[in-house]
Order: structure tokens, then C-alpha cells, then sequence
């Protein structure tokens, strides 16, 4: 028996631009999305993988972009209701939930040795290898939970599982970008959204590129064997079948436990997501970029193009679109994602950060340079900074003449709070040097503000360690005070290129 058909079913959570919220299947959150501001779901892995979800639906159902051409012309148009509809209409088959022969994303005839908990799809309550501190479910006998939600976490699941090792059917591997950076430049509706990530591809390509619902489920005799498969177009990557699932649904349309093991391996281990930006690695060729510790705002030039093509594709696609349409121009990009350690999950992340308007000029190939050198700053400023708190602590620890082992030196330095507030108060000055980025604005203003910004950080951090050992022994006095030399030194440099700045600006002031 067919039960809740994705194309009408509520299931996708969305935000109006009035600020209220509701669910919406997805014929209406295509039809409506001039009237939606964005796709909102707690876990920032869902909210990824439902707008690649939705931009496979439109590659097919609107044939297309096939050049930068025919997506102009959409952007100005808008997105075809006609062509959206009588697509989800003709497959509509594929699109039920729960289905005896094409439940979708799901593989009917799967019957596991060990049905599975729900929990398995969400990383946010997977035991395997993300189990959660404030996760309160138990994994062995949790509560049942709706379709909506089942569809949801599926589809980030397939989008973002990373080889476990262990599966009923042949083990293949990590998603093929499930441990990468992805961005979304967010447009002032979620259409504008959706269009600036519709990178145009080869016609001949996008004639085979086949999500998962309209391809046949491969049969379980190859996924025992080791199906294995190069990717043809976004749409295929955007749906890739990562896992073979299986709901197992209550007459109430609920799930509670599912068959899950291994997919369909990724052959094409070199093909391009529009959605990621990239660095070269000597050994290793072309590498997705990655969720570090330390904040993507350090890497953020990495996300913006250059001649190199190594920036994510929607970003350049999203420039292009709105080089004669500035008012639609994305003032905002969010990047979403996971970072793990072989097969555990360490952490799912999103941030949000303001686009420089000014890769809409005649400078935009320039942009990365410069806030490259802006960043390069603020690490050389942080390297003295660091220097002279492992003087301080080499210092304070050999009290006297004894040489302290380098790896107490290490550890007491990670331990001070000087660099963690340097790059605290540093993240701050950085958004606000995105925002001010336009076309107006001459770079050479914005690289004096920021080199205020990072004097003025480094002083702070400076500050809050001697505020702290002001009241300590005469070793710990002695020892900053030998320290703050190297802190002396930066601080002079930084006043010596801001003056030069600074008198530059003051004829162009005066001429004006």
C-alpha cells in the first residue's frame, strides 16, 4: 500500500518571510518559494541536504541550466511552475514513503539481520559514532518518530555518512562530499537561493544525470557484491545513495526501526561539487576545505574566486547572476557541515558570513587576495603574540637556571587564555570587515581599519594576561616582563603601517 507521498506531504520545514514557520511538501515549497525566506532545521546537516534535495528535483524538472545563458534568463523570469508540476506528477510513483515497490530513497526488498533504531539516520543521536552529551534517547528502545522526520534525517543521512567499517551488505564508504565545507549563498528569497546554487552543466551530461527516483533501486545482490559507480551530474550527487535503508512504518505513518547498511560506492573520487571550495594539496592534488578547530573565518578567502577556480561553483554562479541585478546580490553565505576523525563525528556546524558586494566590480578576482592578506595579519600578529606567551611560560617555569621540558612549556601555553581571546575579539572585527567590502570602499580604508583592529586585539589579549599576573609572585612579574618585548615589538610595527595608511588617506581627504 502507498502511504505519504513526498510531492504533497508537509515534511520540509521553512521560514516566511514574516517569520513564521510551518512544513510544506515539495511541490508547494518549489511553487512558493518566492514567498519563503529560507529552509530552517535544527540540525544544519538536514538543512544541507534538503537544498540539494531540491535543486536535484529542479535539474530535471526544468531540463536545465544548461549555460550561464539560459540561467540568466530564469533568474530574470523566475522558475516554471508548469514544468515543476508536470514533472513531479509524472513521477509521482516514486515519491511515496512507504511503498511495497518504490519507497522512496529506500531499498523494498531489503530484509536485515537486525532491524535498527531510527536514531541511526540523525547524528545527533546516533550512539555508533556521534552519541550526543545532552542525547537523552535511549538507542535500544526509543519512541517512534514521524514520516516528516524519517524523510528528513534519510536524506541526511545519504548526504553525509562516513564509513563505519562495519555492514550486512559490502561496506563502501564515506558520502561523496560528507566531510566537507558546503556553502549556500542565500539569496533574498529561498528561489533566489535555489537559483544562485543552479550551476549550469553540459547539455549531454545533464541527458543522463538521474537522481534516485528515477533510477531502478540496484538489487541486493549487487550492493552484496560491491556495486560500485561513477557520478554523471549534480543531481546524481545531490541524491547519492551513500546507504541502503529500509523504513519500517506504524499504521500511524511513524518509524521506528529500519533496515541500514552500505550503499553504492563513489568511483569518481576527483568529480566537483558546486557547493564546496577547494585548496591544492602538493601530494594530493585538488582537496575539499574542511571545518577546522579554529573557525572557517581564518580560511574564508578559500570561499571566494579567483583565477584559480578553486572556489565554490554556486558563489561564482551567484556573481555572474547578479552583476546587472544588485539589489538581489547575496548578502550573505552559509556553510554547513561536519568534521569527524576517521568514523566518529567530532561536530555538525553552521555559520553565517556577509559576501563582499565588491565581487560584483571590476576588482572581483582581487577580493581573495586582499582578504588574504588581511588574514595573513592577523596569523602574523598572533604568531608574536603566541611567541611571547611561551616566553612568559618557559621563563615562569625554569625558575632559575633549569631549562623546563619543552612539552610542560606547550601545554602550559595552550592553557593561557591570551590566544583564544585574541581570535575571540579578532572574529568580531572580521565580520564587520565583510560587511564593509562594497563597491565604494576603497581597499586600501578597509586594510587600515583591520590593522586597528588586530593592534587593538592583540593589545587586549596583552592586557588580560598582565591584569592576571600583576597580582602573582616576582618570577611571574619578572617573567612578563621579559616577555612583553616581543608583544613591544609587533605593537610598533602595527603603529609604523597603520601611519603609512593614514597618511596616505589624509591628501586624498583634503583633495576632496
Amino acid at each position: 500500500m502507498s502511504r505519504y507521498n513526498l510531492i504533497d506531504e508537509p515534511w520540509i520545514p521553512v521560514r516566511w518571510h514574516d517569520g513564521q514557520r510551518t512544513e510544506l511538501g515539495i511541490c508547494n515549497a518549489l511553487l512558493k518559494a518566492k514567498d519563503i525566506s529560507v529552509i530552517e532545521d535544527p540540525s544544519p546537516l538536514v538543512t544541507a541536504a534538503l537544498h540539494r534535495f531540491l535543486l536535484a528535483v529542479l535539474y530535471r524538472a526544468l531540463e536545465g541550466p544548461t549555460d550561464i545563458k539560459q540561467a540568466k534568463e530564469w533568474f530574470k523570469s523566475g522558475i516554471s511552475s508548469e514544468k515543476i508540476v508536470a514533472y513531479l506528477e509524472r513521477w509521482r510513483n516514486r515519491f511515496w514513503l512507504f511503498d511495497d515497490e518504490h519507497p522512496f530513497g529506500q531499498i523494498a526488498r531489503f530484509e536485515p539481520k537486525i532491524w535498527r533504531a531510527w536514531t541511526v539516520l540523525a547524528a545527533e543521536h546516533n550512539a555508533d559514532n556521534a552519541k550526543v552529551l545532552f542525547d537523552h534517547i535511549d538507542v535500544f528502545r526509543p519512541d517512534a518518530v514521524s514520516a516528516s522526520a524519517a524523510a528528513r534525517w534519510m536524506l541526511a543521512a545519504q548526504t553525509f555518512s562516513v564509513s563505519a567499517g562495519k555492514s550486512e551488505l559490502s561496506h563502501t564508504g564515506t558520502a561523496p562530499s560528507a566531510t566537507a565545507v558546503m556553502v549556500l549563498p542565500v539569496g533574498r528569497d529561498l528561489e533566489d537561493t535555489l537559483l544562485f546554487c543552479l550551476v549550469p552543466q553540459n547539455r549531454a551530461v545533464a541527458a543522463f544525470d538521474l537522481p534516485i527516483w528515477e533510477r531502478d533501486a540496484e538489487s541486493l545482490d549487487s550492493l552484496k557484491s560491491g556495486v560500485k559507480r561513477s557520478i554523471v551530474g549534480f543531481a546524481d550527487r545531490y541524491t547519492w545513495r551513500t546507504r541502503s535503508i529500509r523504513l519500517q512504518s506504524t499504521e500511524a505513518n511513524q518509524v521506528e526501526k529500519l533496515a541500514f547498511a552500505s550503499g553504492v560506492e563513489n568511483a569518481s573520487k576527483d568529480s566537483v561539487d558546486p557547493m564546496l571550495g577547494y585548496r591544492i594539496d602538493d601530494k594530493k592534488g585538488r582537496l575539499p576545505i574542511q571545518f577546522r578547530e579554529r573557525g572557517l573565518w581564518r580560511d574564508f578567502d578559500s570561499l571566494l574566486p579567483d583565477d584559480g577556480h578553486l572556489a565554490p561553483s554556486v558563489i561564482e554562479h551567484a556573481a555572474a547572476l547578479t552583476r546587472f541585478a544588485r539589489e538581489r546580490f547575496p548578502h550573505s553565505v552559509m556553510v554547513l557541515g561536519q568534521a569527524n576523525n576517521k568514523a566518529k563525528i567530532e561536530y555538525w556546524r553552521m555559520e553565517r558570513f556577509s559576501l563582499p558586494q565588491a565581487l560584483l566590480g571590476e576588482r572581483a578576482t582581487h577580493i581573495r587576495t586582499e582578504i588574504r592578506q588581511l588574514l595573513g595579519d592577523a596569523e602574523e600578529t598572533q604568531a608574536a603574540l603566541w611567541q611571547a606567551c611561551r616566553t612568559f611560560a618557559r621563563n615562569l617555569l625554569s625558575r632559575g637556571n633549569r631549562e623546563p621540558d619543552k612539552k610542560d612549556v606547550s601545554k602550559f601555553v595552550e592553557q593561557m587564555s591570551a590566544n583564544a581571546s585574541y581570535w575571540s575579539t579578532l572574529e568580531a572585527a572580521f565580520h564587520d570587515m565583510l560587511r564593509s567590502y562594497t563597491l565604494e570602499v576603497d581597499p586600501d580604508d578597509i586594510r587600515l581599519d583591520w590593522l586597528k583592529s588586530v593592534r587593538g586585539s592583540l593589545r587586549d589579549a596583552w592586557d588580560q594576561l598582565v591584569a592576571s599576573v600583576s597580582t602573582g609572585d616576582a618570577w611571574a612579574i619578572r617573567a612578563l616582563v621579559t616577555a612583553e618585548g616581543t608583544v613591544s615589538k609587533k605593537v610598533k610595527a602595527l603603529d609604523e603601517e597603520i601611519q603609512k595608511y593614514e597618511s596616505h588617506r589624509k591628501p586624498q581627504e583634503e583633495t576632496a
